[in-house]
């Protein structure tokens, strides 16, 4: 999973986050300004940004518009982080696109609960996605149907549930024997060489793209994410 983005200005602050967060698991990485921030998250493109609204320069507000109006960028789950309490400021903080709103004082063990369930409902709407387009990658999952550079590849029916569950999970390992489980439908002794024979089909039927999937010896395979 990409690392998650702190934009806060007040260190303690980040600090504090930054150790519940990476006791949770997570990698992490911060900025101390708006501008750096969004800066961070269009080349970085994180799993979530953690988003102070009081920001130096560019308000946490005009961040947040500018993330949800870029294509590359609108998927980012954002959880603003603040001390305006007011209902005013809550419903401003929704309705330019945030998530959710959390407010200072904070319990750091909330904040890492509700960026879980964020995470976690996030990718519940990836799974669901009906198309996946990942550079010149375009999978139509209703239709069938694989591309690359508009041109269309023929895959058969396993080659193709195989690339969505990598595709769908983008960046996260998956083990020969999940993917046995969700592709096949088995898993037994032996059938590790079937993934194995149609990730290398697969990886030729994509050409240069096939270089996306990626081998971890010893464990499974793993589409790399799209800013990597």
């Amino acid at each position: 999973m990409n690392p998650i983005l702190i934009v806060e200005d007040e260190k303690d602050i980040v600090d504090l986050v930054e150790y519940h967060l990476r006791q949770a698991g997570f990698s992490v990485m911060s900025a101390f300004d708006g501008s750096s921030g969004l800066e961070q998250a269009r080349r970085k493109r994180p799993a979530l940004v953690i988003l102070d609204l009081m920001l130096p320069g560019m308000d946490g507000k005009d961040v947040c518009r500018s993330l949800k109006s870029n294509p590359l960028t609108r998927l980012i789950p954002v959880l603003m982080l603040t001390a305006r309490a007011e209902e005013a400021d809550r419903i401003i903080g929704l309705e330019i696109g945030a998530e959710d709103y959390v407010t200072k004082p904070f319990s750091p063990r909330e904040l890492v609960l509700r960026v879980k369930a964020i995470l976690r409902m996030r990718e519940i709407d990836r799974e669901s996605e009906k198309s996946l387009q990942i550079g010149d990658l375009l999978i139509d999952i209703e239709g069938h149907h694989v591309s690359v550079k508009k041109m269309p590849i023929q895959l058969t029916s396993t080659e193709f549930k195989l690339l969505v569950e990598l595709a769908s999970k983008r960046g996260r390992v998956q083990t020969r024997t999940s993917l046995l489980d969700r592709v096949w439908g088995y898993t037994y002794e032996g059938y590790d060489r079937t993934v194995d024979a149609h990730i290398r089909h697969l990886r030729e039927k994509l050409g240069d793209l096939g270089k996306y999937i990626e081998t971890l010896r010893g464990v499974g395979y793993r589409f790399r994410a799209e800013n990597e």
